[in-house]
């Protein structure tokens, strides 16, 4: 009986051991599974995430320094050129272009939606809309739409608030770009009404935090003049050669005072300091394309080889503090981010220090003409290029490093 019944049982035993066998062989092929769809998840998530910041954090970003180039800047330099110009007859003209390329103009605003649309290569009436949602995003909370004027004590939601705004705008306009026979009417009320939501929810906040920003900065480059310079320097400089725009920075922060004189000198120790480091294999092109354009085209060098930073860094660190313990020097919110990006970081130096918009007594011009020679071109190259020569005996620099490369 024993015998026959072990006999009875050996097959059910033979089934649960191979049962077991499988179960264990199954479940390492099910944590591989698991495991490779969470990578791909990650994967996924890393991509969009690289795809998203770079559309929207660079490229739109970027853009919309040529919208407040064409309105906001170039107003500036030509106001700065018609104070020179005393010719009665042309003064109206000149009022007109003055009122509405101000820091108060929504007309800034429609400049930088325009823009910011056009770098992320929306849908044409969805960058038509993006003028109407820039030009009210910039001056929400801050302009009287009664009156028409501005709001004088009240913080705009500014290029900030514009750009998160147009960014939601024309991206449902684009989306909802023919998906239904009635484009000429869904795409702008669609862009327009998303965008004022936004602009109403968001901008405002994000307008204070930013000023509330820049306040701190300028407090504490008042207060630590010496550290803050090095500091402003290094990191707005920084910016500058990083996809990531420096003028815009100083813009939404309303960067001015001393702390927007460090950040002057860091952005000029960058675009000199590589225009002069660099001559030896750019030659003239390329010392007129970083020294009066942008030292950003180094960026590729700078991924591939970074040690090439140090010079142009040593000079950020050097001439930052010299411009807040030394110097003084001052600059406003517009030319604090533009270096020697076409003389505008010096056009707005000169015209902060000569006529201080407090209504104080400015500097001597010649003086200020002095230090920004020395300190914004002369002494960078100097440093940058002393340091790049040592570098490159070292050979911690080589031949071909700074080299620009057309695309």
């Amino acid at each position: 009986m024993t015998t026959k019944s072990s006999r009875n049982h050996s097959p059910q035993k033979g089934r649960n051991q191979s049962s077991s066998k499988a179960q264990k062989q199954s479940l390492p092929k099910a944590q591989n599974q698991s495991s490779s769809n969470a990578l791909a998840a990650s994967s996924k998530v890393t991509a969009f995430l690289k795809k998203a910041g770079k559309r929207y954090l660079i490229d739109a970003m970027g853009a919309m320094v040529y919208g407040l180039f064409a309105s906001l800047l170039i107003g500036t330099i030509l106001k700065t050129i018609f104070g020179f110009i005393h010719i009665e007859a042309l003064q109206p003209y000149f009022q007109q272009i003055i009122y509405w390329t101000s820091a108060g103009s929504p007309l800034v605003g429609a400049a930088i939606g325009v823009a910011v649309a056009s770098g992320l290569k929306s849908k044409p009436l969805a960058v038509y809309s993006a003028a109407v949602v820039g030009g009210m995003a910039y001056l929400m909370n801050a302009f009287d739409v009664v009156a028409g004027t501005p709001i004088k004590g009240v913080t705009s939601a500014g290029p900030v608030g514009a750009i998160i705004a147009v960014i939601v705008a024309v991206e449902i306009g684009s989306w909802l770009t023919g998906k239904t026979p009635f484009d000429l009417i869904v795409v702008p009320a669609a862009a327009v009404i998303s965008g004022t939501i936004v602009a109403v929810l968001i901008g405002p906040p994000v307008g204070a935090f930013m000023s509330w920003l820049g306040w701190l900065l300028m407090r504490a480059t008042e207060l630590f003049p010496l550290p803050m310079g090095i500091a402003v320097a290094l990191l707005v400089g920084l910016s500058l050669v990083a996809p990531i725009s420096s003028a815009a920075l100083c813009i939404s922060m309303g960067l001015s005072g001393l702390a927007a004189g460090a950040a002057t000198a860091g952005c000029c120790a960058q675009m000199v300091g590589f225009a002069v480091a660099s001559f030896r294999e750019n030659g003239w092109n390329g010392l007129l394309s970083q020294g009066l354009g942008t030292a950003k085209i180094q960026f590729p060098n700078i991924v591939r080889h970074p040690q090439i930073l140090i010079p142009t860094m040593i000079a950020s660190a050097v001439t930052g503090p010299l411009s807040t313990c030394v110097f003084y020097m001052t600059n406003n919110f517009l030319g604090a981010g533009m270096g020697s990006c076409g003389l505008v970081g010096q056009i707005m130096t000169f015209k902060d220090m000569t006529t201080p918009a407090d209504g104080s007594a400015g500097a001597s011009t010649w003086v200020v003409v002095g230090s920004i020679i020395l300190l914004q071109f002369i002494l960078p190259a100097v440093i940058a290029l002393v340091t790049s020569e040592i570098m490159r005996k070292k050979g911690w620099i080589k031949f071909g490093d700074m080299k620009l490369v057309k695309e």
